[in-house]
């Protein structure tokens, strides 16, 4: 293959998974304050099939052809103009250009230099890659949104999520109690990431069982059985819900104001500085980081599958290259 050519994942239409195909396309080249990274792994996430069907981030990215993916990890190969922080070489991950397409299911990516993060130094790059959109979620969430503190206690909808289990470890960091919902048969290990209680919301509803909560971060949605409604019950007065699928309908604002509840929509942003700290707490070994499975690129469509189908422990991964 020519060196002005990659693999990646493309789609010309909207679509099921079978839209999704591997083909030559032009390799990108770093502008001024960028760099090039060599993708060797990207992780894939609810917002990749949710756009590959037309909603997501759809509406961003527009009409097809386009690439989805934007978590990697991967290796420094070139750097533009002006950029000191990163060199050739140089162990990145980071989560490029979001919401704009940055093209992650691909050999190749480029973005500005402070989107990227060094990758942790005690992780593999399919490890790494699972981290950048789930965590920054949540630390984002829980640090720049809730600005939660010790002593508080947070409810984390789909605790074992990919963005659900940094949530309780994030949460647990900053000393709060953490309370999840996940399946019994995750509850051993959310405990040990740090939950101190853990509704089985297959047996019995959150709210029956969870009561005083100063944070919910609702990563189900009020599509979801009314989850953002039902949890306006389980909070205090003057606590915060944030609904991140769909944002926080009128309907439930309306509710929590009168109820003296605050709320907030939340979308992810690249954050080159917060990586770092990620980071650090990763090879402290104060954050664990959990990949149910690792997909060849060209089963990018069997990835989509799996994650459709639900219920993931952690992260699912495409392995790009080597």
């Amino acid at each position: 293959m020519a060196r002005s050519m990659m693999r990646a994942v493309v789609q010309d239409a909207l679509g099921g998974p079978e839209v999704l195909r591997v083909a030559e396309v032009p390799r990108p080249e770093p502008l001024p304050t960028e760099v090039l990274v060599r993708v060797h792994a990207a992780g894939v996430n609810p917002v990749d099939w949710k756009t590959r069907q037309g909603g997501g981030m759809a509406g961003v990215l527009g009409e097809p052809p386009f690439t989805l993916g934007w978590d990697v990890s991967g290796v420094v190969e070139e750097v533009g103009f002006g950029v000191t922080t990163l060199a050739p070489g140089d162990e990145v991950y980071g989560m490029p250009w979001f919401p704009r397409q940055a093209g992650g299911y691909a050999e190749y990516v480029t973005a500005p230099a402070r989107q990227f993060a060094r990758k942790p130094a005690t992780l593999s790059h399919e490890e790494a890659a699972a981290v950048p959109l789930a965590a920054l979620t949540a630390w984002q969430i829980l640090v720049d949104t809730a600005h939660v503190t010790a002593g508080q206690r947070v409810l984390v909808h789909a605790a074992a999520g990919g963005v659900g289990h940094f949530a309780v470890q994030f949460a647990r960091h900053l000393g709060a109690r953490v309370v999840g919902t996940a399946r019994e048969s995750r509850h051993a290990w959310l405990g040990r990431l740090g939950a101190a209680e853990l509704v089985d919301y297959t047996e019995q509803r959150f709210e029956d069982a969870v009561e005083d909560v100063d944070v919910v971060i609702d990563l189900l949605g009020e599509d979801h059985d009314a989850t953002s409604t039902r949890s306006l019950k389980v909070l205090r007065k003057g606590g915060l819900l944030v609904a991140v699928p769909g944002g926080v309908a009128p309907e439930v604002r309306q509710a929590a104001d009168a109820r003296g509840i605050r709320t907030s929509a939340y979308l992810v942003e690249p954050d080159g500085a917060a990586l770092t700290t990620i980071a650090g707490l990763i090879d402290k070994g104060e954050v664990a980081v959990e990949v149910e499975e690792v997909f060849p690129l060209e089963e990018a469509a069997r990835a989509h599958r799996q994650g459709e189908d639900g219920h993931t422990r952690g992260k699912l991964v495409l392995r790009v290259g080597a």
